[in-house]
């Protein structure tokens, strides 16, 4: 399973944060702070939601992914590491 995508999105949202970007989606979100990002979750997870229901399985795979960047820019915004999560998970398999 290649990870390494997750490892660059990782580095590219703690970029954005530390050394801001004119035009990047992900500062406007983080600029916006919590209420645009919960309104994001909420959207996405929703767009997910139908797409499990009524969509095909690549349309369902990009609704994942949406809602799984939406969540990492959520951690982030928190400084909660996505490593945190993994070793969560972790645990949880052991």
């Amino acid at each position: 399973m290649d990870m390494e995508i997750i490892k660059q999105l990782v580095e590219t949202i703690r970029s954005r944060k530390q050394y801001p970007k004119e035009g990047s989606y992900t500062n406007e979100l983080l600029d916006k702070g919590e209420n645009k990002i919960i309104k994001k979750l909420g959207e996405e997870n929703a767009e997910l939601l139908k797409a499990f229901l009524t969509e095909n399985d690549e349309r369902f795979a990009s609704e994942v992914a949406d809602l799984l960047y939406h969540v990492m820019v959520a951690l982030e915004y928190r400084n909660v590491k996505f490593e945190d999560v993994l070793t969560i998970l972790r645990q949880r398999h052991n």
